[in-house]
């Protein structure tokens, strides 16, 4: 019984060490100075960038949509299946913005706590806020700003704006002198830098239909920690 013992010891010790060489050559792993020889980021937390605003009288801050408030993907897979499984066409389709924006496909568009957290912040503080998206309105009205009136709990909302160029998102925040901009866009931080005002960035959720991911930090702006929810 001893040897028979001691022989299935040995063979379970010769399966572990083959499954160990066969994990090492799956997962190479990583140093810790691998690890840390990442970017150099700027991040900051809500309540960081709250205590930068400490002593400053009420401003105009603006949000982008989709990515930023909103992870609105489901609104957007829709529209390309429906419109142009095979390419992106559906983007530059009235039909599509006016189904989305009439139809209120953003009653199932998920609320970012992150947003949730900026939102009641600046709130408080007596900042105006404006949404500032790069959507097309379409020919059949809106429900948007309906929709983030009534998932983040905001009383009195400025109607969201509709740039539908990056262009024309500059010069809203020129014209309205706004001081902080958020957005989850490479496109949303050019936008605040062409301004001259700050910019915030809050990441995209890694499983957004808006591809390709952004690089955050990119400009050296501001890069809220932990922020795809």
């Amino acid at each position: 019984m001893r040897k028979s013992f001691t022989a299935v010891s040995a063979l379970l010790l010769l399966a572990g060490s083959a499954f160990a060489e066969d994990v090492s050559n799956l997962n190479p792993g990583i140093t810790t100075s691998e690890l840390l020889a990442t970017a150099p980021v700027h991040w900051v937390s809500v309540e960081q960038v709250e205590a930068s605003l400490e002593g400053e009288a009420p401003m105009a801050v603006g949000f982008d949509v989709d990515d930023t408030v909103l992870y609105s993907s489901p609104c957007f897979y829709y529209g390309k299946m429906k419109y142009s499984p095979a390419s992106d066409e559906y983007l530059d389709m009235d039909a599509f913005w006016t189904d989305i924006h009439t139809n209120n496909c953003d009653q199932y568009s998920i609320p970012k706590e992150v947003a949730r957290k900026l939102i009641d912040m600046h709130t408080a503080r007596g900042d105006e806020i404006f949404f500032i998206t790069g959507r097309t309105r379409g020919s059949g009205g809106e429900t948007l700003t309906g929709a983030i009136k009534k998932a983040f709990g905001i009383e009195k909302m400025n109607d969201v704006v509709f740039t539908a160029s990056s262009e024309n998102k500059v010069e809203f925040l020129k014209d309205h002198k706004l001081k902080i901009y958020y957005g989850d866009a490479d496109s949303d931080m050019k936008a605040a830098l062409a301004a001259g005002i700050r910019p915030i960035r809050v990441m995209r959720a890694q499983n957004s239909t808006y591809k390709p991911e952004p690089k955050n930090g990119k400009f050296g702006e501001e890069v809220i920690a932990n922020s795809t929810n």
